[in-house]
């Protein structure tokens, strides 16, 4: 990955690059494809969309996949879309893949929020569960799930979409809304799970932006369960993976 000369090197290295790094290191099993989903039932097909953090790409990402080894996940589709490049404020305005601005690092619970890069964003990511239903796909079994940036974009995406989906999960994201949002969720999108990991050592997105994230849920009538990780920075680890498997298994839906 090429990234653009900084005069804040080390914070961005951090936010744009421990995705990337953490899913290298763990992944040390086969890279085995998604398998086609030609005339496969309904009940028996789910789609995974995870949504990168700044600076990072889709593909890269990939690695992830190897983590999710039972059987239910035989007939998953996955999506790992990438951000288009744009200026980024809190990097000097350099151009780097980012799903919206980002004002600041690290991010706090009273960060500035770009709202409309975020609305922009998250039309993009319903599109492509739009016509992950079209093809077939119940909405039940479709997960949004995402790392930093893409955490954030998640948790926007989830609580905009007019359907009940079966989950988003947060990795080290924030709430990308201000309390005026509350009245802009539907009442379905209010029934879709929220699981929020966040590392309890994390020096980019801070752990009091992960923290605010329960509460802001709980009053629009969420269901949210939070995992914190003590000694965890800006990244994701085996544990988070493994459980983030065992929660979506646990939430697919076996019969139409």
């Amino acid at each position: 990955m090429k990234l653009a000369p900084l005069i804040a090197p080390i914070a961005l290295l951090v936010i744009t690059l421990a995705s990337t790094f953490i899913f290298i290191i763990h992944n040390s099993g086969p890279n085995t494809p998604s398998p086609r989903l030609i005339n496969e039932p309904m009940a028996r097909r789910s789609f995974i969309l995870w949504l990168h953090g700044l600076g990072d790409s889709g593909p890269a990402n990939e690695p992830i996949k190897t983590f999710f080894t039972s059987p239910e996940f035989n007939h998953t589709k996955w999506s790992f879309p990438s951000a288009p490049s744009s200026h980024v404020t809190c990097n000097y305005g350099a151009v780097m893949p980012s799903w919206f601005d980002l004002h600041e690092i690290p991010v706090t619970a009273d960060s500035p929020i770009d709202v409309d890069g975020v609305l922009k964003a998250v039309k993009n990511v319903h599109a492509i569960i739009d016509a992950e239903i079209a093809s077939g796909t119940s909405p039940d079994n479709i997960f949004v799930c995402g790392f930093s940036q893409g955490g954030a974009l998640t948790l926007a995406s989830v609580l905009l979409y007019p359907r009940t989906l079966g989950g988003g999960a947060v990795f080290s994201g924030w709430v990308p809304f201000n309390e005026s949002f509350k009245k802009e969720f539907p009442e379905d999108a209010r029934k879709t799970p929220i699981l929020w990991s966040h590392g309890m050592a994390d020096r980019t997105v801070l752990f009091e932006a992960g923290q605010a994230g329960p509460p802001f849920l709980d009053k629009v009538g969420v269901n949210c369960e939070f995992k914190a990780y003590p000694g965890l920075g800006h990244s994701i680890n085996n544990q988070e993976l493994q459980y983030l498997e065992w929660w979506i298994k646990s939430r697919l839906k076996s019969s139409s």
